[in-house]
């Protein structure tokens, strides 16, 4: 079938929109008809090269929900007409990482930037013959996806699928970076860099977590506003700033967890990030860098002598089948904000206008809605 789609052509071009050839479904995988997408920063690092893809062009997005339209030979537990989302990281269930209760870490994750399917390593997605990669085997940013289902999460019907398709990456890694890899324990002082899409839950989940100081640090005045309606107890506009009180804030001990979830890290962070944090405490890269860079900052005498940790993130440290669903219980239940999150929606047309009012601090979380005209 062919669809409405935007699409990326070379490192530093804006997204085109095109239509493009949309495969059916193949063994072991479904169709989806979206309901939205959301507009995260990942998609940005492929547009500006800093995630490597083997060609181009690339379909962006890779935050979505909707409701299934086609099922393909051998997928179970799936059938036509399910609410589901989509994840960003693949979980097969069978590999080894997965195996060990480690699915956001399921060795299908090292084909997300190839565009090449699970199932028979071809393309879904063409335009004019050629082969196009789908962000994170999804590419969201078109009223329709083919996706293994390795990438689906079957969720209740209940729940606004605008919202849920925030789930597929945002919602889940911020808060799992607090709570899950993050460990924060009731009392602790959480200091957050960058309260964007993604730092706005780990405020979330510290507050959730019974943090007894929430920090938000961003230079953006907008976003230090909205952390401090999603619990965050202080907000700085930098680190310096940050570094000047809390020490009398928390009697020095300082943060027993730090986030870095700025929209792109720098080595010069790390640094910093450890210089907020107390002894034994740690620290959580969960933002992205640059594939190139390998330099960092960081003072190894504090590192062994305060005995602090440096720990990556990715979803949050927990595979998509279990966060999708716990974190839906929490929303249901009030704990879990995810309604007021979304402060900008935006037609697929306009996606060029979301991420330059993401550049511009203008919306926390952007979604594209999708509406008749686009299936």
């Amino acid at each position: 079938m062919k669809v409405k789609a935007a699409v990326v052509d070379e490192v530093g071009q804006p997204w085109r929109i095109t239509e493009v050839e949309l495969g059916d479904p193949v063994a072991g995988e479904v169709q989806v008809e979206l309901t939205a997408s959301g507009l995260c920063h990942s998609d940005v690092h492929v547009s500006a090269g800093s995630s490597p893809v083997p060609f181009f062009p690339v379909l962006g997005g890779h935050e979505g929900a909707g409701v299934v339209t086609k099922v393909g030979p051998g997928v179970s537990g799936i059938e036509e007409g399910d609410h589901v989302v989509l994840a960003f990281i693949p979980a097969c269930g069978t590999c080894r990482p997965c195996a060990s209760g480690l699915q956001n870490l399921c060795d299908e994750g090292a084909g997300l930037l190839t565009g090449e399917a699970i199932s028979d390593k071809g393309y879904r997605v063409r335009e004019a013959g050629r082969p196009v990669i789908q962000m994170c085997l999804l590419g969201t940013f078109a009223p329709y996806v083919t996706v293994n289902q390795a990438s689906i999460v079957k969720i209740e019907k209940d729940v606004p699928l605008e919202v849920a398709a925030l789930l597929g990456c945002g919602v889940s890694t911020g808060w799992g970076s607090a709570t899950e890899i993050g460990n924060t324990r009731p009392g602790d002082t959480v200091v957050v860099m960058g309260v964007g899409g993604v730092g706005i839950n780990a405020v979330q989940g510290a507050r959730f977590a019974g943090a007894r100081y929430i920090v938000g640090i961003d230079p953006v005045e907008f976003k230090r506003k909205k952390a401090l309606e999603f619990g965050a107890t202080h907000v700085y506009s930098s680190v310096e700033e940050a570094l000047a009180e809390l020490p009398d804030l928390t009697w020095g001990l300082m943060a027993q967890v730090t986030i870095i979830t700025v929209g792109e890290v720098r080595g010069e962070y790390i640094q910093q990030a450890l210089s907020l944090t107390g002894k034994g405490g740690q620290v959580v890269v969960t933002a992205m860098g640059d594939h190139t860079l390998s330099a960092v900052e960081m003072n190894l005498f504090e590192l062994t002598l305060l005995q602090k940790r440096v720990q990556g993130a990715i979803f949050g440290g927990v595979g998509p089948r279990t966060q999708i669903p716990k974190l839906l219980d929490l929303y249901r239940s009030g704990h879990l904000e995810l309604d007021k999150l979304v402060t900008a929606r935006y037609r697929l047309e306009d996606v060029n206008q979301g991420y330059q009012d993401m550049a511009d601090g203008k919306n926390l979380r952007g979604v594209i809605s999708f509406s008749d005209a686009d299936y």
